[in-house]
């Protein structure tokens, strides 16, 4: 039995109220909440273990590396990677997928493709576009069934011998939709092609595992973690790693620098230039040893149960449409309310305590699909409770009725 009481204890922000209405937190899909075992630890470097890592040779700096480099050891296991060589600590997912985009546009040709679906956030759009812009390559799109799921016989049609790269969500952050990943990789292995997966919705729903799904890059962020902001992980192969042309220049990234050449460090400290991101990282370390202390099946069945409480809710609601019906979807809510903007809402349930996202959650390709300009997005964590869901609903009866 998931004990969701004692869960939401270790959270603090669930305490407050919000125009004196207790806080009902339904935006997990952009950032959770942090428990306090997180707040703890970056406070306590702060208070007793800060300094730059790597370099320096006292106790502090010492007691900083060693904090440092647990917590790339603590991501290197969470996703059951090989070795903590192919864990490179980054700014966020954003950062990651661009320092892959960044290392392969050396190689890059006119003509040479990227396959994307139409489901993608931008940030693992842009940074291909680049390499249209840029480079010459072309960028490939691959539709979705009127469920949201992915056309898979599309994506097997849009693979070719000039396909360089297949970047692919695990699971949309608008319709929650998970497509088929080992089957999607085996595809793309056929041409051939490299395979990045933005990782940053199913890390914390799933247990992807970088052995058994072997994909060449897997990126996600700290803050949907129950970690901080600023900090994300750019999981690689060795080999890819290693042909991968640096990023950014400067601090641990060299090996030696003079003033004719310069020479680069292995991965992964050849992509983390500059003093990086080292009481995030640690914050990034305790969100996982905590996480690994709940039992995510159980969890799962609970974010489960509060998807279909809330679906069944909004589904009720009269002209209510609801965007991605896949099986077995992430614990994502997105819906339309007819003749009413999902700003509006947004803006209606806040003032009753219930914050949900509403835009076009950085995803304008998959609108344009759906027919809409925006949506409005409920998400749920393993720290709200079925109750909450009752409360958003009958908050969401009321914004309609007062916005209709």
């Amino acid at each position: 039995m998931f004990d969701v009481t004692a869960v939401r204890a270790q959270f603090p922000i669930l305490d407050r109220t919000i125009h004196g209405r207790p806080l009902v937190y339904f935006d997990n899909a952009a950032s959770s909440q942090k428990p306090a075992a997180v707040i703890d630890a970056m406070a306590g470097m702060m208070r007793h273990a800060y300094a730059n890592v790597h370099r320096g040779l006292h106790t502090l700096a010492n007691e900083a590396t060693e904090g440092f480099e647990q917590a790339r050891e603590d991501v290197r296991r969470f996703i059951n990677a090989p070795s903590v060589d192919q864990i490179v600590f980054t700014r966020g997912a954003t950062s990651a997928i661009n320092i892959v985009a960044a290392g392969l546009s050396h190689s890059i040709r006119p003509g040479d493709e990227i396959v994307l679906s139409v489901m993608e956030h931008h940030s693992n759009i842009v940074p291909w576009h680049f390499l249209r812009e840029r480079h010459g390559a072309v960028l490939k799109w691959v539709e979705l069934l009127p469920d949201g799921s992915l056309d898979m016989e599309g994506l097997e049609r849009a693979l070719g011998p000039r396909t360089r790269m297949l970047a692919l969500t695990h699971m949309s952050n608008v319709l929650g939709t998970v497509p088929d990943i080992r089957r999607a990789i085996a595809l793309a292995r056929l041409h051939g092609a490299e395979v990045l997966i933005d990782g940053c919705q199913s890390v914390v729903h799933l247990a992807p595992d970088m052995k058994d799904m072997d994909p060449d890059y897997y990126v996600f962020s700290g803050h949907k973690l129950y970690g901080p902001t600023g900090i994300g992980v750019l999981y690689g192969r060795a080999d890819r790693l290693a042909g991968l042309a640096p990023f950014e220049g400067g601090g641990e990234m060299i090996e030696t620098v003079g003033r004719e050449a310069v020479t680069y460090n292995i991965p992964p400290h050849r992509f983390e230039a500059g003093t990086p991101p080292i009481i995030e990282a640690v914050g990034l370390g305790a969100a996982i040893r905590w996480l690994e202390g709940v039992d995510r099946q159980a969890a799962a069945a609970h974010k489960a149960a509060l998807l279909e409480r809330a679906t069944a809710g909004v589904r009720a609601l009269p002209g209510a449409a609801i965007h991605g019906e896949t099986r077995d979807k992430g614990p994502v809510l997105s819906f339309s309310l007819k003749g009413v903007h999902p700003h509006d809402i947004a803006q209606v349930l806040d003032r009753q305590g219930v914050a949900i996202r509403a835009g076009h959650h950085c995803a304008q390709p998959l609108m344009a699909w759906l027919g809409v300009s925006a949506t409005a997005r409920a998400s749920f964590g393993l720290y709200n409770t079925l109750e909450e869901a009752d409360v958003f609903i009958e908050a969401l009866s009321k914004a309609q009725r007062m916005l209709a």
